[in-house]
Order: C-alpha cells, then structure tokens, then sequence
C-alpha cells in the first residue's frame, strides 16, 4: 500500500506515520483483502470450505480478494487438493509450510502478503460469512486497526456444547483478570489486521501456536491500537481436531510468558503507542510545548512523594548521624526512586533500554541538587552554630524547591528528551 504524507495536526512531523485512511477500492492487480486458511489434513473439508468463501467473496465484497490456503505440514491430501484450488479457482493460492502451528502459518502468510487488510478464518467456517464484511470494513475505512469476531457479545448466536463454552469463557476471565484483557473472545477463528499494523506487531509476537491470537491482541491492545469486534453467529464443529486440554495449557504457559513480559517492561510497547491515525491527543495546544502540561502534573506528584519520601529518610538517618550525612543518603535514595517514577509515569518511557544511562543522568542531577541542599546547610550551620530541627527541616524544603525546578528543566532537555524517529522503521529498532 502507498503511503501519502500525513495531514498537519500539530504533532511533529519528524518520524510520523501516515493516519489511518479509507483504502483505494480498485488498484489494479492487488487486492484489497487477503483472507488465510490455516489447514492440517483438511482433505475432506477444504475444498467446499475455500469454493463456498470465494463464492461468496465474489457475489457480496466490493473489493479486489484473494484467497490462501496456508498448509501446516500436513499428511494427507490436503496439499494436493489445495494446489488444485489454486490451479482452477481465480483470486485462490495455496503455501505449504514445513512445520505445524497456526501463528507460524498466519505469521509467514501475512507477512508475505501485500494486500493492506489481512484476515483469517477456520476452515470449517464455522462463523456465519455475512460477518466478513462488518470485519474488515472498519480497516478498509481506516478506523480501527484490528477487528476480531465474537462469540461473547449479546447479539452473538453461538451453538457449542456447554464444554467448549466454559472452556472458552473460563479462559477469557483468566485474560481479563491477569493481563487486564479488555477484548470479548481471544480465540475465535475469525480475525483481520491492517498490514501495516501487522508489520509492527508480528516481529514482537513469540508463539507459533495456538494461542498466537491471544499474544497478538493483548499487545495491540497495550499498545493502544484500536480493536473492533464484532458479534458473530457461531455453530461450532463437531468433528474439529483441536486438542483441548493441550491447548489450554498451551494458553496458560503463554499468559504467564506475556505476563511476566509485561510485569517487567520487557516489551517495547511505548513505541507502538498510537503510531497510526490522527489521534486528537497528540494535537499540541497553541503555544504550550507539546506534552508540556501533563508532564509537570506528573512530576510535580513524583515529586511530592519524593520529598516525602526524603523528608522520612532523612529524619530516620539523622538520627544516627550528622546532617550532612543524613542529607546525602536520603537525597541518594529518593533520587533513584524519583528517577525511576519520573522515567515511567512523567515521561512515559517503558522497556529496559537506557534504564542505566537514566540513572546515571539522575545521578548527576542528584549531585547538583545535593550541592544546592548541602550548600543550604553549610550556610545555616555557619550563621547559627546549633540550629533546631525544624529549622533545617526549613532550610532543607527551600533548597528543595529549587532544586525541583531545576530538576524537572535538566529531566526534560536532557534525560528524557523527545527523540521522534526519523524514519518509521526504527520505531522496532
């Protein structure tokens, strides 16, 4: 898909994508959609599965279409009988890959693919197909980012066995109470991606398997890319080969993989917040420094806690030892933890990546204001030899105050400067 400069929106142009934007209907030998079928040994099924979606692809979608069959290593007729597809049905095409996993076919396929809307479906299609539309219309339309049917919303018309239905309910409430999961159905077979979304998430997504789908959206969603579900009618197959229990403890290895992921800011997400659409957040307001506003709320709250903080180490050292002493290991210790809540919760940076080089500028940001303070004191120890408590508490919370200014210019000028990417691929660098 081309991309068009982005209309001005008061964001910085350096390193910005395009918005979102409805996608040309007719671009002459590319489609539009690229529906995937992941298939092992589906010899019997697929045939009248691919010819059914494509009749049906053909009489309803207004857009150009394609149709792939992506073979997971099967053993049976299944690639013979996909490659005859494609060979006799216009717009189908069939991959064979080597080895099994549903992500591993969806992964390899989509990232191939240059349509600019990517789906995906079971083959039993098992999902009523007048919902395919409503699925990748809000793609198409530039709305949302992803789409995903479910089976869980109140207009949904689900036939399944009561099994399949706890099973499936049961593990949606374990995604929403661990990984705070706001989407309906993680694991309905019936999804669809913008391709340069799916560009910037596949790289970050681990699992090849099964519970590919669940890792894909939890990211997006923590990302803050837009999800767009649609209820969906579902008659569940009877006859389907997916292995239940191996599964589910596939997906719950996998929660607790992503989880541990996320608890630890090991995924780079701050660099895919928001990187497509015109979002009116990102909007600078007339004359005031873009994020200017929010990030001295932030700060000035990190730095109330931090002069609490400081005041209570600093009364519990002095005990045992002299002001200046007291003064160095309370400001030593509330400085690393103000770093380390201004880095994450003022300015926004998350991940691993230049966590040292942080605190170590905070470090040197540490000793300009224990010049200031420790200044503060000498002073006050030269004019009265034996000041009061309360009056080095004083003292102390005026120097304080000023080294909080300063402290919040050096932390925006040069420890957490704004570095836009220069060019949209290095945001997954």
């Amino acid at each position: 898909m081309r991309t068009e400069p982005a209309a001005t929106t008061g964001r910085p142009s350096s390193g910005t994508l395009p918005a979102r934007r409805h996608l040309p209907a007719h671009v002459p030998g590319a489609p539009v959609l690229d529906v995937v079928i992941p298939v092992y040994n589906e010899e019997r099924d697929l045939e009248p599965c691919v010819r059914r979606l494509h009749e049906h692809l053909r009489t309803t979608f207004p857009y150009a279409f394609r149709i792939t069959i992506a073979d997971n290593a099967s053993t049976d007729r299944t690639p013979e009988v996909a490659a005859a597809l494609a060979a006799s049905v216009p717009g189908v095409r069939s991959h064979r890959l080597d080895e099994k996993g549903r992500g591993r076919a969806l992964r390899t396929v989509w990232s191939a693919s240059e349509a600019p809307v990517l789906a995906y479906m079971d083959v039993d299609l098992s999902t009523d197909l007048n919902a395919l539309l409503p699925l990748v219309a809000p793609l198409i339309s530039g709305h949302s980012d992803l789409a995903i049917g479910t089976r869980l919303a109140r207009a949904s018309r689900v036939v399944r066995g009561p099994k399949r239905e706890f099973i499936s309910r049961a593990y949606n409430f374990i995604l929403r109470s661990s990984l705070a999961a706001r989407f309906s159905d993680a694991q309905c077979g019936f999804k669809a991606i913008r391709r340069e979304v799916a560009e910037r998430l596949l790289p970050l997504v681990e699992d090849t398997g099964w519970f590919f789908d669940t890792e894909l959206l939890v990211l997006a969603e923590r990302a803050g890319l837009r999800i767009h579900e649609v209820p969906v009618d579902w008659v569940d197959d009877p006859d389907s080969t997916v292995h239940l229990v191996r599964t589910a403890t596939d997906d719950l290895k996998g929660v607790w993989r992503v989880g541990r992921a996320l608890a630890v800011g090991a995924l780079p997400l701050d660099r895919l917040a928001r990187p497509f659409g015109d979002d009116p957040r990102d909007r600078a307001l007339p004359g005031v420094p873009r994020g200017l506003a929010r990030q001295l709320v932030g700060f000035c709250a990190v730095g109330a806690l931090s002069t609490l903080l400081y005041l209570l180490l600093y009364s519990a050292l002095r005990t045992g030892t002299g002001p200046q002493s007291a003064n160095a290991g309370a400001l030593l210790l509330s400085a690393v933890a103000n770093t380390a809540a201004n880095r994450r919760l003022t300015f926004g940076v998350r991940g691993r990546e230049r966590a040292v080089r942080h605190q170590a500028q905070g470090l040197v940001v540490f000793a300009i204001g224990l010049a200031l303070t420790s200044g503060s004191l000498a002073a006050l120890g030269a004019a009265t030899p034996d000041p009061a408590h309360s009056t080095e508490l004083a003292v102390l919370i005026t120097a304080n105050l000023a080294a909080t200014v300063l402290r919040f210019l050096l932390f925006r000028a040069w420890v957490f400067p704004e570095r836009p990417a220069t060019d949209p691929k290095e945001a997954l660098r």
